[in-house]
């Protein structure tokens, strides 16, 4: 600025004394000139050291202003990296950069606490999985080797079941595992939605007898391209779903149908219902809605997530409604990639 003032002012007041050059001599006009670049510079030099004493009062401020977020920040990403994931920042230091920051940390925390207590949650549940059917195998075993049961045939059989039981769990946690891990391999290929829904009502149609629930069904006409086996198992874990929260003289009603290029599979009941928080929880791992069903009547819990999983590896999704207990439920499967072709004669 001190520059430019010094090149500019000179020649410009110059100018102007020229003009006046009649009335003024060559050492009035020497002085004047003096003069103007004298008061310009200490002018110039005030003016900076005023300027300069507000940059530094701003800058010390706006300092300030900006630690606090800062320190506030730094202070909450070393108890996040210590463990304590329920820490959280303020979103209103009205830097709107900041909050912006604030809010991605705190959205991140809170993912993470999910994800730990998910974790804290899936040790728990497993544990619990396992206990019941591995202090049976120990208390049989042990009646055995003390004599006290013979081992026969039905003691084999109890032992086999409950191997079985074991390996089941080992099997759906993998699976959940593999699911979540998006790490489902999929064969997918053209396959007849109606061939989906036949499939499914023969397999499960004496089970829904047996129970007294009435089961019906109704497909129509088209492709979808898909993994078969994987969308029979999402569909058979809707159904028996269905079939465990359906009392007796009820109804459960499989429908599949295409619409503008996606296929929509859903699964009815006349069941118990579900709640706004039930609702909200039913696809987390090892989530019961009776948590006083034991196992082998309520399943493992894991079969929604991986359904939801399985679905989402497709491109599409899995979601439920239901108008709250007593209500029913209702399961609704979509797949992308589906075209409707004429039914043939």
């Amino acid at each position: 600025m001190a520059i430019v003032a010094l090149i500019v002012g000179p020649p410009l007041f110059h100018e102007h004394l020229l003009e006046l050059s009649p009335v003024v001599g060559s050492e009035e006009m020497r002085h004047a000139e003096q003069a103007f670049v004298d008061s310009g510079v200490r002018s110039l030099a005030a003016g900076l050291v005023v300027a300069l004493g507000i940059a530094i009062l701003l800058s010390w401020w706006e300092s300030r202003r900006l630690r606090r977020p800062l320190e506030e920040l730094t202070s909450a990403a070393n108890r996040l990296e210590s463990g304590d994931a329920g820490v959280r920042v303020s979103v209103d230091s009205g830097s709107h950069e900041f909050n912006a920051v604030g809010r991605a940390f705190n959205d991140m925390a809170t993912r993470l606490d999910s994800t730990e207590e998910n974790r804290r949650q899936l040790l728990s549940d497993v544990a619990h999985e396992l206990r019941t059917p591995l202090s049976t195998l120990m208390a049989e075993l042990e009646a055995i080797s003390d004599g006290l049961v013979p081992w026969d045939r039905a003691g084999h059989e109890l032992l086999t079941q409950q191997a079985a039981r074991i390996q089941r769990i080992a099997n759906d946690l993998n699976d959940v595992s593999r699911a979540e891990e998006g790490r489902f391999e999929l064969d997918l290929h053209p396959v007849e939605i109606s061939a989906l829904v036949d499939h499914a009502i023969a397999v499960f149609r004496p089970q829904f007898s047996a129970k007294g629930v009435e089961l019906t069904a109704s497909a129509g006409w088209g492709t979808v391209v898909a993994d078969e086996q994987r969308v029979g198992q999402v569909i058979g874990n809707l159904l028996d779903n269905a079939l465990r929260h359906t009392p007796s003289a009820g109804h459960v009603r499989l429908s599949a149908e295409i619409v503008d290029g996606r296929a929509s599979i859903s699964v009815t009941d006349s069941g118990e219902g579900l709640t706004p928080e039930q609702m909200s929880r039913v696809f987390d791992r090892f989530y019961r809605t009776d948590t006083t069903r034991a196992m082998d009547a309520g399943g493992s819990g894991i079969g929604l997530t991986i359904s939801r999983s399985i679905a989402r590896a497709h491109g599409g999704s899995l979601a439920v409604e239901s108008p709250g207990l007593g209500g029913g439920a209702a399961f609704m499967l979509t797949l992308p990639n589906a075209s409707i072709h004429a039914r043939r004669s």
